[in-house]
């Protein structure tokens, strides 16, 4: 079993030291810094998708009505949907992230997959 125990500045780099059985050091150098845009553009992008999400009136509802059973009723989800400010948000995630279930940016996973066969 591996754990963390804290990070230790050397040499100008942080290192991580992990205990493993036998007291095993790995340390974990210098990222190449062509790598780091790379990084910084993933951790912005995450950010920007929690923020919309925060945002969104589903979040502060009940989950159930965004994953009905199957032939169960999608009225209420898509009401909700209908008055959200981040809506579109939702549904380009939805279709870029190839949501299959639930209720996204007010359109049912059929709605999403017809509505993307017609953008190809």
């Amino acid at each position: 079993m591996v754990s963390a125990d804290r990070g230790v500045r050397k040499a100008g780099r942080w290192t991580d030291m992990m205990a493993e059985e036998g007291d095993r050091v790995v340390e974990w150098g210098d990222a190449p810094t062509e790598d780091l845009g790379v990084l910084v553009h993933l951790f912005d992008t995450a950010d920007d998708e929690q923020e919309w999400q925060e945002r969104a009136l589903c979040a502060q509802t009940d989950p159930e009505a965004f994953f009905p059973e199957k032939g169960g009723s999608t009225r209420e989800a898509k009401r909700i949907c209908q008055g959200c400010e981040v809506r579109s948000e939702c549904l380009e995630y939805a279709l870029g992230h190839d949501e299959r279930f639930g209720i996204w940016g007010g359109l049912s996973e059929r709605e999403r997959r017809k509505l993307k066969k017609r953008a190809i």
